[in-house]
């Protein structure tokens, strides 16, 4: 299955919830979110995904030297990126319900369930 239109919709939610559990930078988000199971998530969504909730008000940043290389810009979660996450899982986990009643088998209304579902 294509995921590619589902991503669009809850990268958002993805990245904040990936910072909420530590500060990262670009790349390190990316990986995460990856190792996690969102292998489809494309460098340039994430990298454009944490400007724009930068430059929303969401999320801090920092920039840290690197031994490695260039200096590496790091992304944390504030307040407002903290009331945003919870305030879009509650929205996630709303919808998903819906959508886990909507295609469960087993229940009642269910998309088997329906009189005159095969």
């Amino acid at each position: 299955m294509d995921t590619t239109q589902l991503l669009k919709g809850v990268l958002d939610l993805a990245v904040l919830a990936v910072v909420a559990d530590e500060d990262g930078y670009g790349y390190d988000v990316v990986r995460r979110l990856r190792a996690a199971g969102i292998e489809e998530v494309g460098d340039a969504s994430v990298y454009g995904t944490l400007r724009r909730l930068y430059s929303s008000g969401a999320l801090t940043s920092y920039v840290v030297p690197s031994d490695e290389g260039p200096h590496r810009k790091y992304y944390g979660i504030n307040a407002q990126g903290r009331a945003m996450l919870e305030a879009q899982r509650k929205d996630w986990q709303e919808f998903a319900g819906t959508m886990a009643r909507l295609l469960d088998t087993d229940v009642p209304g269910g998309a088997r369930g329906r009189k005159g579902s095969r």
